[in-house]
């Protein structure tokens, strides 16, 4: 294993790689760091394809030091998809999605579950509980399950139900909060300190391992693009991870000497009912301030207060990149839109962005030729109720004569 140790972006204070953790003591999300000049005389970009077509393929760069605790279902490797019809029609030309619902669980959530379990349970962990807004904590439990874990998971009332069935059937404590994913945060710190160190605590961005699974998503993108990036990644952001997660990728290949010098600008996307990186982004803020009353049909970036909203804006910023808010009705239309010409089911953070990338290209801030990526982040038939069959006609069930 390449990883060396763990670091805190915001005061720079080293945290030894092989104990447990969560924050540093500053309050920060902490960083896993590898040893890339060893990485890079140990393997080459054209190895990888020599492996198995899962994120274990880039394994050194992976936290997992011994393969015995590799917990896995076959995730990552999820497809490249062009949308020539939709993307010509938004003035996109070259508009690709990396379609995350394809993948076990049936969201990118599964990344950081598959890593995040398999370093937990290397490192001695034996319950994990975790606040999430459905898929997190579906994923979590169904890999918890694989390792032999117990999972206590806390969501919203309003999660989609789905997700909550697919706690129970993983077999874990699943509880049920009438709030936001905040308040189910308060309850798992609750949970924790009276566990007496029985309990880990897995949530967003408070242990270091859920980032490392999902930065696969960055090096995916840029082997199956030939060791090329795009122009643009727009992605769905609640907590942030998977934009985090990616612009730390982009850095490490860079750093590697495998990608060149440019790397693609990013863009958060947040909902106009819940938007608090993208005021924060407007106002040049260092940190985002609650969103009150936070609601949005997009579920999974229903998050008031991301702890890891620095690492969001540095990404934004560092990238040359930007946040942009979308409205529900809209974003639900795309959806629809999207279905009917290129024949995908987006889940609605994966809509999100393409409305997002309507309305940049419009504006001029993504140019006619350039690439543009869009991340797909769950398996859009998670979704029922994003489209209405209410006004379908019912017909006999014998053939006209």
């Amino acid at each position: 294993m390449y990883l060396t140790h763990l670091e805190c972006p915001r005061c720079g204070t080293g945290h030894p790689a092989d104990e447990l953790v969560n924050l540093c003591g500053c309050g920060s999300p902490l960083l896993a760091r590898y040893d890339l000049g060893a990485v890079g005389a140990a393997v080459t970009p054209e190895r990888f394809a020599l492996r198995p077509a899962d994120l274990w393929r880039y394994r050194e760069l992976l936290p997992v030091a011994d393969p015995r605790h590799v917990t896995t279902l076959g995730e990552g490797w999820t497809p490249l998809l062009r949308a020539p019809a939709y993307g010509a029609e938004i003035g996109i030309a070259d508009l690709i999605v990396k379609d995350e619902g394809l993948i076990p669980t049936g969201s990118f959530k599964a990344r950081g579950a598959a890593v995040g379990v398999s370093r937990a349970r290397e490192l001695g962990v034996q319950r994990i509980a975790m606040p999430t807004n459905g898929n997190a904590g579906a994923a979590w439990a169904t890999y918890a399950a694989r390792a032999g874990l117990g999972a206590t998971i806390v969501m919203p009332l309003s999660a989609p139900t789905i997700c909550r069935r697919e706690c129970v059937a993983a077999g874990a404590d699943l509880r049920l909060i009438d709030g936001l994913i905040s308040d189910a945060g308060r309850h798992v710190a609750g949970l924790v300190a009276e566990s007496a160190g029985g309990i880990f605590d897995a949530g967003t961005l408070r242990e270091p391992y859920r980032l490392e699974g999902k930065k696969t998503m960055g090096y995916e993108i840029a082997e199956q693009l030939g060791w090329q990036v795009p122009d643009v990644i727009i992605y769905p952001t609640g907590g942030g991870v998977g934009l985090i997660a990616i612009h730390k990728a982009m850095h490490e290949l860079r750093e590697l000497g495998w990608i060149g010098d440019k790397l693609p600008r990013l863009v958060a996307v947040q909902s106009t009912g819940c938007a608090p990186i993208v005021r924060a982004f407007a106002a040049g803020e260092q940190r985002a301030t609650p969103w009150e009353d936070a609601h949005t049909v997009a579920f999974g970036i229903t998050v008031p207060a991301p702890l890891g909203d620095e690492l969001i804006l540095t990404a934004l910023r560092e990238s040359s990149g930007t946040a942009v808010a979308v409205d529900d009705v809209e974003l639900l239309a795309d959806l629809r839109g999207f279905a009917a010409r290129e024949g995908l089911l987006l889940c609605p953070e994966g809509a999100a962005c393409l409305t997002a990338a309507k309305h940049l290209r419009a504006g001029g801030w993504i140019r006619a030729d350039e690439r543009v990526l869009v991340l797909n982040t769950g398996a859009g038939l998670k979704y029922p109720e994003t489209i209405d069959v209410s006004a379908v006609p019912v017909v006999q069930g014998r053939a006209p004569s």
